[in-house]
């Protein structure tokens, strides 16, 4: 008798939920759905261009990534985000260890995602000419410890190599969403840096928690660890964007640390704990590594694509 009470009275319940509504409320579609304000606007013409100048280094992103975890790029994944843009230089596959490889792999198709993302909502451009050479990354290593590391530095040589090569990249795109966010107004696109900033704060802090457990290890075949090799990149990036102390290595100072009170740094933030912001000027002068956005070089040997850094480059 208890159990047939017991469940007359969830069948009396559910039959109350029903014909008030709640249930329907609950479900409805209309619920899962933010709300704008009326006569909201989706993408304003200004939006467009700001979203569009992080398609240089999602593509950056994404053949770095596609190509240490598989050996290929995203000329086989997606060949239509390419748009006809020349393939980068000196892309190779790493030699990853397995969980390595599991979260480059992830990354990547991340990146893929992202720059769909991008190209379906503000439109694109044909992918930049990217240098991803170990060459390439032997001269940013070289130039960040001021004198050449022997042997060159190879970001594909193993795990840890890859993984201080990638620190060298995402960082500079979360920074630059940070900076977007302020100027970007329709709601569509605000969703979106939105989204893409996530994930990229996100990318940036599972390589630097990855590091940072490594921090006092000494780098093959060199005689500094990793920890020093991070606060050099970052110091690199702080001297070439030329607007101050916006970059930090997984160890700092107190000054630097969170409150004054760590010398841990496993996420890089200003003195409120805030995420650093650059501009686009910032930006270019770091990826070009000419400490100048009119002068193409580095990781972008012709420069970038789209309105932004195109005109830079038309400037004297």
């Amino acid at each position: 008798m208890g159990n047939i009470s017991t469940s007359t009275s969830f069948f009396t319940f559910v039959m109350v939920l029903l014909s008030s509504g709640l249930i329907h409320n609950c479900f409805s579609l209309n619920t899962c759905h933010p709300m704008y304000q009326e006569h909201a606007i989706p993408i304003y013409k200004n939006d467009i261009d700001m979203m569009q100048f992080a398609e240089n280094l999602e593509h950056l992103e994404a053949d770095f990534f596609l190509w240490g975890a598989l050996g290929y790029g995203l000329d086989q994944v997606a060949p239509w985000l390419v748009m006809g843009g020349p393939p980068p230089i000196g892309a190779q596959r790493a030699n990853l260890d397995n969980l390595t490889q599991r979260i480059i792999e992830e990354f990547a198709y991340q990146e893929v995602g992202h720059l769909r993302a991008l190209k379906t909502t503000v439109g694109g451009f044909p992918r930049p000419l990217m240098d991803l050479s170990a060459h390439h990354f032997a001269k940013v290593f070289d130039e960040a410890f001021g004198f050449p590391l022997v042997p060159p530095f190879d970001p594909y040589r193993d795990s840890v190599s890859y993984m201080l090569g990638s620190y060298v990249i995402p960082y500079v795109g979360l920074v630059a969403y940070v900076g977007t966010n302020p100027n970007i107004n329709g709601y569509i696109t605000k969703r979106l840096l939105a989204g893409l900033l996530g994930v990229e704060a996100g990318q940036d802090a599972v390589i630097r928690s990855y590091l940072y457990d490594r921090a006092k290890e000494v780098v093959h075949p060199y005689n500094h660890t990793v920890a020093e090799f991070t606060n050099r990149i970052s110091e690199l990036r702080n001297q070439l964007g030329m607007c101050g102390i916006k970059d930090e290595g997984i160890k700092v100072p107190l000054e630097l640390g969170a409150e004054n009170r760590t010398r841990s740094n496993v996420l890089s933030a200003n003195y409120d704990s805030l995420s650093y912001r650059r501009t686009p000027r910032e930006i270019l002068r770091i990826v070009y590594g000419t400490g100048d956005e009119h002068v193409p070089g580095g990781f972008f040997p012709h420069g970038g694509n789209g309105k932004i850094a195109r005109e830079f480059l038309k400037e004297p």
